[in-house]
C-alpha cells in the first residue's frame, strides 16, 4: 500500500495541467484549512475539488462489497463515510464541493473541466471585479 498515492495522482496531475491550459488560475493543492483537505481548492471562492480513486472511494463499478474481504469492506465504507464528512462540513461553511471520479478525468476529461469552469463562474457571479480574475478571462 505504500505505492498507493494520495497526492498528485496521475488523474490530478491530468486535470490540473488542463485546468491550467483552460486558463483556470487561483487554486490551492490540498488545501489544509478546509475540512477533508481538497485536492484542490480555490479559497477566495469557497470552491472544492475532490479526485477520487473509484476503488478506494467505493465507486459501485469498481467495488463489490464482500469481494475482496472484510478489511477492504471496512476500509471503503470508512473512507466513502469520510468523504460524505467532509462534504457536509464544505457546504454548512459555504463551500461548493466538486467530486469527480480518476476514470472521469481518464475517459472525458473535457466535460469534467467544464463542469470545474462552470462552478467556478457561478462562484464568480456577483463577486467583485478583483476577484474575477481568479478565473482567467471572466471581466
Amino acid at each position: 500500500m505504500t505505492a498507493v498515492r494520495s497526492k498528485d495522482t496521475a488523474p490530478e496531475v491530468r486535470l490540473r495541467r488542463a485546468l491550467f491550459q483552460a486558463g483556470v488560475r487561483g487554486w490551492r493543492c490540498h488545501y489544509k484549512r478546509a475540512p477533508g483537505k481538497p485536492d484542490l481548492a480555490w479559497p477566495g471562492l469557497r470552491v472544492a475539488l475532490f479526485v477520487d480513486g473509484a476503488f478506494w472511494h467505493g465507486h459501485p463499478s469498481r467495488h463489490k462489497p464482500g469481494r475482496s474481504g472484510s478489511y477492504w469492506d471496512s476500509k471503503i465504507a470508512g473512507n466513502v463515510e469520510r468523504d460524505r464528512a467532509a462534504n457536509a462540513a464544505l457546504e454548512a461553511a459555504g463551500w461548493k464541493v466538486i467530486r469527480v471520479w480518476d476514470f472521469e478525468v481518464r475517459r472525458d476529461l473535457t466535460g469534467v473541466l467544464a463542469r470545474v469552469i462552470a462552478a467556478l463562474r457561478d462562484r464568480v457571479d456577483g463577486r467583485a471585479a478583483w476577484q474575477r480574475e481568479l478565473v482567467h478571462g471572466d471581466a
